[in-house]
């Protein structure tokens, strides 16, 4: 049985969180380095200037050793001669050969200083970069792809990896850096014995495959464990947020999500313990290894020094130069399994960066119509949600006319968010086809048909931003239009709110901000509502948009909202039939169907369930 083996057979104690953690060969290591130049690419793109002068630093400062120690053996080498020549002593070459190396000294830390500098303001540059991207790219995917478990996790690893991937950048500088270092020292060791070199490389080689294997199972860990990970920092949000202080008061919640929290974080921290433990130890024990080898080598060149086979200062040279080549060794091969782990989450950071959107737009996109001319048409439209087997709509034939307010009527999960959604083509469906003015929405382009469409959903985003900025949120390329802002503002009551701010447009809403003020549900709503006023889109959707707003606000809201869709279409959802009435027609759903369409009076008469929900709902105001 191979060494490698019966190391492996020492170092594993399997778990059951830990043994279901993916493994990492030593081949995958090495294949994932190919992800480095692409890194190394984006690096030089983000600053190609301090790119270069972190290299030429590095480059300088790969030779500073080499010289430091042979302007040390002359220096000792020039004392021993000057106390051997009597009444003719001359320090002169001493003083010089001091000041040399005085003056590299001095160098090597300004090198050093310059090095971290460029490390770290290029780091930083990259860091920013990389997030934009990701944000950037994340924006261009599909909802569904938000709405999968598999997906989180691929972006909370790129997440991580965009602030932690400015490490990587220095540990591979310094393995170039290192090398050149060693090549120059090693030269040197050559020159006097040669064997010395492969004494030294038996006496590391322990060490990096110990190290390389623990880092192997690091990585296993940390990737195996990225839904856990992230359900701790949910567990750590939720338990410790305004967000969600009144419900976890209220409901007592505290201990059932600190004793999750607990469970998670201790399984996490046994197995991490496992590594850490046997990392230290087998690591203990490789590290004395590479300490016998350092002696051994030390000892023979002692007795070379004794035996007058060397001088003095060559001793001092040969034994410096040995031990600085086993640090830099082991740094290497040590750092090298570190460069490998970084490679490896490098993988997963560029896998982000290769998902591709279902939907997109079309290179031959047709133009959206202005104004539309017919609407938008059903046609067997079925669409159900990623990883479920029910159909949240099916079968459904409508159609939504130009200029047109429809409402759309049903108990929850009939499927009136969902048509919502397909409609802004934020999905497309699974069976049938959605068409605007008779053309297939496939074929517009996904961004235009948004721009024209304006959704105010019933779970809507509280923005921690300005008053101003929360409204421009609905077209935020306006954001400068101050009286297009608080023209919205005023149709949509925000104004009402907003005017009762201590600063104004100009204050910050929520609490997660220093000065930030935060706002009541129905207050909320209104700044909400202000968005699709801003948005002055030719299709209007409003999801429950009145659900937080008392009875009076809520009739102005309306009767500014009729106003506002003159000659648009328009969706409302809404479970007030008092608000419901005022749509053109009405769509009622059951199970993810058409049960009955029509307007207000229509549907009454047919004495259907519209007829029955309305009814049941005005004898609560008797």
């Amino acid at each position: 049985m191979s060494f490698w083996t019966d190391i492996k057979k020492l170092f594993v104690k399997k778990n059951k969180s830990f043994s279901e953690s993916p493994k990492v060969s030593l081949k995958e290591r090495f294949q994932a380095l190919k992800n480095l130049p692409e890194f190394f690419r984006q690096i030089w793109n983000t600053n190609p200037a301090m790119a270069l002068g972190n290299l030429v630093l590095r480059l300088f400062k790969s030779t500073i050793p080499f010289l430091m120690l042979y302007v040390g053996k002359l220096i000792i080498d020039e004392v021993v001669l000057q106390a051997d020549a009597g009444a003719a002593q001359d320090f002169s070459r001493v003083w010089f050969l001091i000041g040399t190396e005085f003056v590299l000294a001095i160098v090597s830390d300004l090198l050093s200083r310059g090095i971290a500098l460029l490390d770290s303001l290029l780091g930083d540059l990259f860091s920013n970069k990389t997030s934009i991207r990701l944000m950037e790219h994340a924006a261009s995917l599909d909802l569904d792809q938000f709405e999968d478990a598999e997906f989180y996790d691929k972006l909370e690893r790129a997440r991580r990896q965009t602030l932690n991937r400015t490490i990587l950048m220095s540990q591979v500088l310094g393995q170039l850096q290192d090398a050149i270092t060693m090549m120059i020292l090693a030269a040197g060791l050559i020159a006097f014995y040669p064997w010395l070199i492969f004494l030294l490389i038996v006496a590391v080689i322990p060490a990096f495959l110990g190290e390389s294997h623990f880092n192997e199972r690091s990585y296993s860990l940390v990737h195996g464990w990225t839904p856990e990970r992230r359900e701790l920092d949910y567990l750590r949000f939720t338990g410790a947020s305004d967000e969600t202080a009144k419900e976890v008061k209220i409901f007592g919640l505290s201990s059932f999500l600190t004793d999750r929290f607990k469970v998670l974080s201790d399984q996490f921290y046994g197995a991490n313990k496992d590594i850490a433990v046997k990392r230290a130890g087998w690591g203990s024990f490789f590290a004395a290894l590479g300490s016998a080898g350092y002696y051994a080598a030390y000892i023979f060149i002692i007795f070379e020094t004794i035996n007058g086979n060397i001088t003095l200062g060559s001793l001092t040279f040969l034994a410096g130069s040995f031990a600085r080549l086993r640090a830099l060794l082991e740094s290497i091969l040590n750092r090298f399994s570190t460069v490998a782990e970084g490679a490896l989450y490098l993988k997963d950071f560029f896998e982000f960066f290769n998902l591709k959107p279902k939907i997109a737009p079309n290179k031959a996109s047709v133009p959206f119509p202005n104004p539309i001319q017919h609407g938008f048409v059903f046609d067997g439209v079925g669409f159900k949600y990623e990883n479920s087997e029910k159909w949240a709509v099916r079968n459904l034939s409508f159609l939504l006319k130009a200029g047109e307010k429809l409402a759309l009527v049903g108990e929850n999960g009939a499927g009136k968010t969902t048509i919502v959604k397909l409609l802004a083509r934020l999905y497309d469906p699974n069976e049938g086809r959605i068409l605007l003015d008779g053309i297939d929405l496939k074929e517009y382009n996904p961004e235009d048909l948004r721009k024209n469409t304006g959704v105010i959903f019933q779970d809507f985003v509280k923005f921690q931003l300005t008053a101003s900025n929360n409204i421009a949120v609905g077209r935020i390329e306006d954001k400068g239009n101050e009286t297009k802002i608080r023209t919205s503002a005023a149709l949509s009551l925000a104004d009402t709110v907003i005017d009762q701010l201590p600063k104004g447009y100009d204050q910050m809403i929520g609490r997660r901000f220093a000065e930030g003020v935060d706002l009541s549900g129905g207050q909320w709503q209104k700044i909400a509502l202000g968005r699709a006023y801003m948005r002055d889109a030719q299709l209007l959707i409003l999801d429950e948009p009145t659900a937080s707003l008392d009875a009076r606000a809520e009739h102005e809201v309306f009767q500014r909202f009729a106003e506002l869709t003159k000659g648009k279409s328009a969706v409302l959802i809404s479970h007030r039939f008092s608000t419901v009435r005022m749509a053109d027609r009405i769509l009622v759903l059951e199970d993810g169907q058409v049960h009955e369409i029509g307007t207000h009076q229509e549907l009454l008469a047919k004495e259907g369930r519209y007829a029955e929900l309305f009814r049941l709902q005005a004898q609560g105001y008797k």
